[in-house]
């Protein structure tokens, strides 16, 4: 990692720890380039998809709570939606990935303005999503599958996706530094770290500062994050290392879901292809198996489970495993595109597994 920092290949915090004890923690490059901030521990980073885990735990606790089925249709408690959808479609299958839905067109060059602007925008935008499988059938990503729950949570709450998963999950796990942040404080909160969008010459720009400026990979050609006022309802959000160790060690606690919840949360539901595809195709530690769960896909390596979520976005990236055998957490965050990503995380395997 220092190599990879001292080329200007990486910039972010790396965490091991160890049942609650933290035995690793590096932090390389800036947070603020312009006003010379370090990233440190106490930095938050862009999650992207590696957010996405928090909506699932919301849902399982209301289900804990009596409030909702996971075999409830989409119907149950949302309107607006195609019959074959409302009635077809459930609260398990979206959360494990199996929902046969697609991913609705987003508006990548729109600057929203406020929260509830976002809100309306992507309440209409799941709402777009149409059937391509049957409801069982694995889905790849589909966005549908994070914005549909969301929904859900608000529907049964009464309250914001954004405000439940504050309350119930971040606060009641002592994650004082992650949280929903939205543009004017990813702008002004030297606690969180921008995002730097490499450009189609090479160079590096800040995202938050930047808003004319998208990304060049054509895999999120034209995106810049901090165009969105606040990550859609289901994903996204910005999280320190630390938290995110502290959000494991809740999870096996009984603080945030009680154990059998806990274990419903991360236990293997669909068998995925070879390797998992995605971020741990190829790696130098194969999974003797991989399975969808509940927004935080598991691998069987060498004899252990280890749950694992990652998130990319344009100037950002975020790995975090739990490895619930041995006790030990992995968080690796970072501000950079163009990062040896798989790399890094087969490092950290090899370091925790063998």
């Amino acid at each position: 990692m220092a190599k990879l920092a001292a080329e200007d290949k990486f910039s972010g915090v790396v965490v091991l720890s160890h049942r609650g004890r933290t035995v690793l923690s590096r932090s390389y490059g800036m947070a603020d380039k312009e006003k010379g901030i370090r990233n440190h521990e106490g930095v938050a980073f862009n999650l992207s998809s590696a957010g996405k885990p928090f909506g699932a735990v919301a849902i399982l606790q209301l289900a804990q709570r009596g409030k909702l089925n996971l075999s409830d249709t989409v119907g149950t408690h949302l309107t607006g939606f195609a019959e074959e959808i409302a009635e077809k479609v459930t609260i398990h299958h979206l959360l494990s990935g199996t929902s046969g839905l697609n991913t609705p067109e987003e508006d990548l060059q729109r600057v929203f303005k406020s929260r509830d602007e976002v809100h309306e925008f992507y309440e209409r935008w799941a709402r777009q999503a149409k059937p391509v499988a049957a409801p069982g059938t694995p889905t790849d990503h589909a966005g549908a599958e994070v914005a549909i729950p969301a929904l859900i949570v608000e529907a049964v709450t009464g309250t914001t996706y954004w405000d439940y998963v504050q309350e119930n999950i971040f606060d009641r796990c002592g994650m004082t530094g992650t949280s929903f942040y939205t543009r004017p404080q990813w702008l002004t909160d030297k606690h969180i770290a921008h995002s730097y969008m490499r450009q189609a010459d090479g160079s590096r720009v800040d995202a938050v500062r930047n808003l004319d400026k998208g990304s060049p990979d054509p895999h999120q050609l034209g995106k810049n994050p901090a165009r969105s006022f606040i990550d859609p309802p289901g994903d996204g959000g910005f999280a320190t290392a630390p938290d995110l160790v502290r959000f494991a060690q809740a999870l096996g606690d009984g603080t945030v879901l009680d154990r059998p919840y806990a274990e419903l949360f991360t236990g293997a539901k669909i068998p995925l292809p070879p390797q998992g595809g995605g971020l741990r195709a190829g790696r130098a530690t194969p999974a003797d198996a991989s399975f969808a769960t509940y927004m935080m896909p598991v691998s069987l390596v060498k004899g252990q489970w280890l749950n694992g979520r990652a998130g990319v976005n344009p100037g950002s990236f975020a790995s975090w495993n739990i490895y619930p055998d041995t006790g030990w957490v992995g968080v690796i965050l970072g501000n950079y595109d163009d990062v040896p990503f798989q790399e890094i995380i087969q490092q950290e395997m090899q370091a925790v597994i063998g």
